[in-house]
């Protein structure tokens, strides 16, 4: 599914990723985690072709990333909704600028926000809306273009942990429905360790993969109750601070 090879970034004279290697298999949840300054953002949006590396190549599905391209869905810690359109008109976004039939549009968006539980907010602007439920319209609107691959930059971070524990379980569900690929930038151990069937952990200065751990419970919806979970984000931690297993 993506391919990274030797992907160079700097910021003026400031290395942020250093000749950083990652494989992806299709329809993985990748969690990239780390402290700040590691480059987690920046790799999100190397790989959505926000940003262009100085040397390096990217290839998703075995064609070079060389822009955005229109089977990737970008989520942003903003939500990035646009206040004067409403829940509607910011999930059917994507479609209404690939020019979809309305039918199609309608029929697409419809379906999303049902499954997301929004549908009777069609009708509201963002303002009127909680932070989760503006989070699910974001997600809505990455859903709707039937993307393979979707890339999410700390989607829950200003979320309180209720609200942050119930799209968690929304995020695992939807990946089950449409068999895509995830990749998720997150500050948050727990949140790593649940969403993630990998976990990408980083370093900084420059930023490079200091490990990758394979969770073997992934989608268990009551994994947070388990041993396991515990134990997996202590290792999580550990690897975070710089200890060996």
């Amino acid at each position: 599914m993506i391919e990274v090879k030797d992907l160079l970034i700097k910021y003026g004279n400031h290395t942020v990723l250093d000749h950083l290697q990652l494989h992806v298999g299709s329809q993985e949840s990748i969690a990239i985690i780390g402290p700040s300054g590691c480059g987690k953002s920046t790799l999100l949006y190397a790989l959505a072709g926000i940003i262009k590396p100085q040397s390096g190549t990217i290839e998703i599905n075995g064609e070079a990333v060389n822009g955005t391209r229109k089977e990737t869905g970008v989520i942003l810690q903003s939500y990035g909704l646009l206040p004067w359109k409403t829940v509607w008109e910011n999930a059917s976004l994507g479609l209404q600028i690939r020019k979809l039939p309305k039918k199609d549009i309608q029929t697409k968006v419809s379906k999303i926000l049902k499954q997301l539980h929004i549908i009777d907010q069609k009708n509201k602007y963002p303002v009127q809306l909680s932070g989760g439920q503006q989070q699910r319209v974001a997600i809505a609107r990455a859903l709707a273009i039937e993307p393979d691959l979707l890339l999410m930059d700390e989607p829950f971070s200003s979320l309180d942990a209720i609200v942050r524990e119930e799209l968690q379980h929304v995020l695992v569900d939807t990946y089950y429905r449409k068999k895509l690929s995830i990749l998720f930038v997150t500050h948050n151990i727990e949140e790593a360790v649940f969403l993630g069937q990998k976990i990408i952990v980083m370093q900084p200065n420059p930023g490079s993969i200091r490990a990758i751990v394979e969770n073997e419970h992934f989608g268990d919806p009551d994994l947070r109750k388990k041993k396991s979970f515990h134990e997996t984000c202590v290792k999580v931690r550990q690897l975070m601070e710089g200890q060996t297993e």
